[in-house]
């Protein structure tokens, strides 16, 4: 299913009215990601299916920077539990997309993200997604405590009144 075209943009802004996005400040940490040719799809705009790339970028880069998970050797390992996004207008090659990062949860081996993803300059959402991470062990693949380091750099995206938008 395609997330532009005037009708599905309605249908999305339907589903989630202005008041329920939350604009560009209220992402504590933000990348630029820039579209690429081949991310466009057959109706010229950027595939749903890429969107969700964007936002597993924004996150483990975030935390790969942060000196909070090694992807290679790392005890623990964040496997994607649960995701959804809504899309709200288009993206198209060349556009720059800001990943605005949040956390809206923390438990003892889960965490709750919240991505917005901007157009170029905009303030608005063109997309809003989110995704749960269960830390697991790298071997036995079972539950396992978030790691100090891990925590600490969570802790600055936590938006303590975050209403799981």
């Amino acid at each position: 299913m395609s997330q532009s075209g005037e009708v599905n943009r309605r249908e999305a802004s339907g589903s989630a009215p202005a008041s329920d996005r939350v604009p560009r400040g209220g992402y504590p940490h933000q990348m630029a990601i820039v579209t690429r040719w081949m991310d466009n799809d057959v109706y010229g705009h950027v595939n749903n299916v890429v969107y969700y790339s964007y936002f597993d970028t924004v996150v483990n880069t975030y935390l790969i920077r942060q000196g909070a998970l090694d992807i290679h050797a790392g005890a623990v390992i964040g496997l994607v539990v649960e995701t959804g996004c809504r899309y709200f207008a288009p993206f198209s090659f060349p556009d720059t997309v800001v990943a605005g990062l949040r956390v809206t949860r923390i438990g003892n081996s889960s965490v709750r993200y919240q991505v917005g993803l901007f157009r170029n300059e905009e303030s608005e959402p063109a997309a809003q997604g989110h995704f749960s991470h269960v830390y697991v062990d790298r071997e036995t693949r079972r539950p396992a405590a978030l790691p100090a380091a891990l925590r600490a750099a969570l802790e600055p995206l936590l938006v303590r009144d975050a209403d799981e938008r």
